[in-house]
């Protein structure tokens, strides 16, 4: 009986069993017969199959000869160091040897469960993915809809916004426009106006240099008291409506150039900006007028980006209100300028003689609230010397309470300390060590407590030192402020210097 021998090779299976590709099934192996030992496949199956191989003898039947009895090499990766395999027939190897060809189905088949549940995923994966896909195209129609309503109304809104904006630029420049016309009739209908202001000057020096003397000596305040109050801003108000008058009466005979220069400046910021509206009508009603379909509409990269240095319309409109605002105030100044020949000096005294009384109730105000914080500090004072004395006596107490806390120690540790004498079974840790060792913790504790109030006090202690010293100094400092106010600045002011009526 002839004898073929042939490579078999064991697949180690996955969690599911597969046929390898590289197999081709016959219509009945060979019965293979063990010459040596299978590879057992371990339990469970590793991630990576195992690949082997033995020898198999085939005995054929004595009445049938070998037929279709092996396949084709199968095709071996490469890096595999193994010879080309070959695979029995099943059909002739379960007619020898049912096990064997039962065994080899096992490795190299599905199961029709298997088969089943796979038809199954691949339907519910069609659907799912089908679903998902009638989902997608719903969703992509409703979001073109929305973009491109979103975008109509957007460029509608845009329109609407141009159109606001034009009907906003044209109120400003009709605004503009009309204060320019107002101010150049102005301009050209001033005339010029001399009169004789020396004497008045002279007669304001006296008010001026008691006022300056008065901020002076207020200066010399010392801490807090050297504060910004009403009193110091009515004599710089005098000092500053003094000095205006002076200033007002002295330029009296140049001020119709002064006054035509501050014009002419007025006029040059509202003709450049009549020009910057005017031309920025032209753009905007260029802009309001393009459509999708206008020519010249193009992309430009990164126009859209905010530029944070252009002005915003609540900006936009401050600088013209603001334009306006003085251009009609230098109008006014020079339409004044005809009538205030006159009645000029007499306002100017009327001025002094108000913001004289305005300082002069200040300083006695003034007075007053330094007189009764002088007397409030005085009390907090009192009061403050009482706690520094109440404090260290309690600083002593905590002194002392530490100290007595050092007696109880150090019989507790002598007890603990005794006890570590007790010979053999005798030293045991009985209740007694135990409420040893805690009475001994309790008086640490009491102790450490005790030092951190100690310490919270000297810091009390010190912080009231601190504050004594600081009312102590707000009292120097507040009789001083008194001194000055009341003795020596309204000393200097009980009259007033010049008359009521300036003559010229």
């Amino acid at each position: 009986m002839a004898k073929d021998t042939v490579m078999y090779s064991q697949l180690q299976p996955w969690s599911t069993v597969a046929a390898t590709p590289c197999m081709e099934q016959t219509s009945g192996p060979p019965v293979p017969t063990r010459i040596g030992q299978y590879y057992q496949t371990p339990r469970p199956h590793p991630w990576r199959p195992t690949l082997g191989y033995d020898n198999i003898e085939v005995t054929p039947l004595p009445s049938q000869p070998i037929t279709n009895a092996i396949v084709d090499p199968c095709y071996t990766p490469y890096g595999m160091a193994t010879a080309p395999l070959k695979f029995p027939n099943l059909v002739t190897g379960f007619e020898r040897n049912p096990a064997h060809a039962a065994r080899a189905a096992l490795y190299t088949r599905y199961t029709p469960l298997e088969w089943t549940q796979n038809n199954l995923k691949l339907y519910n994966e069609t659907d799912t993915n089908r679903n998902y896909s009638e989902r997608l195209r719903g969703e992509f129609i409703r979001v073109m809809r929305e973009t491109d309503e979103k975008t109509s109304q957007g460029q509608r809104d845009a329109g609407r916004r141009l159109g606001e904006r034009i009907t906003d630029t044209t109120f400003w420049r009709n605004e503009v426009q009309t204060e320019l016309d107002k101010l150049i009739t102005e301009l050209g209908s001033t005339t010029g106006i001399k009169q004789a202001l020396e004497k008045a000057v002279l007669d304001i020096e006296g008010p001026l240099h008691i006022a300056q003397e008065c901020l002076y000596q207020r200066e010399t305040r010392a801490g807090m008291d050297l504060v910004h109050d009403a009193p110091e801003q009515c004599l710089l108000k005098e000092v500053e409506l003094y000095r205006n008058s002076q200033e007002k009466i002295n330029d009296m005979l140049s001020r119709l150039k002064a006054q035509m220069k501050n014009g002419r400046a007025a006029q040059h910021e509202l003709e450049v900006d009549v020009r910057s509206k005017e031309s920025a009508l032209g753009i905007d009603n260029m802009c309001h007028q393009l459509n999708n379909f206008s020519r010249g509409i193009n992309y430009y990269g990164g126009i859209e980006n905010f530029d944070p240095t252009v002005s915003t319309t609540t900006t936009w409109a401050e600088k013209s209100n603001r334009i306006v605002n003085r251009s009609q105030a230098e109008r006014g100044k020079t339409a004044q300028i005809r009538s205030e020949g006159e009645n000029l000096l007499n306002n100017v005294s009327s001025q002094i003689w108000d913001q004289w009384s305005n300082t002069n109730n200040a300083l006695a105000r003034r007075a007053a609230e330094q007189l009764e914080t002088k007397s409030k500090i005085q009390m907090h004072l009192h009061k403050i010397q009482q706690e520094i004395f109440d404090i260290e006596k309690n600083l002593e107490l905590l002194r002392k309470a530490i100290l007595d806390k050092s007696n109880p120690m150090k019989v507790a540790m002598t007890r603990l300390e005794a006890r570590t004498h007790r010979k053999e079974i005798e030293l045991c840790r009985d209740m007694a060590q135990d409420r040893l060792v805690t009475e001994v913790k309790d008086i640490q504790d009491s102790i450490e407590y005790l030092h951190k109030k100690l310490q919270e006090a000297e810091a009390q202690h010190q912080e009231l030192l601190k504050t004594r010293s600081n009312l102590e100094t707000e009292l120097h400092n507040k009789v001083s402020a008194l001194f000055i106010d009341r003795e020596k600045c309204m000393g200097m002011r009980r009259s007033f210097p010049i008359t009521a009526t300036i003559k010229y």
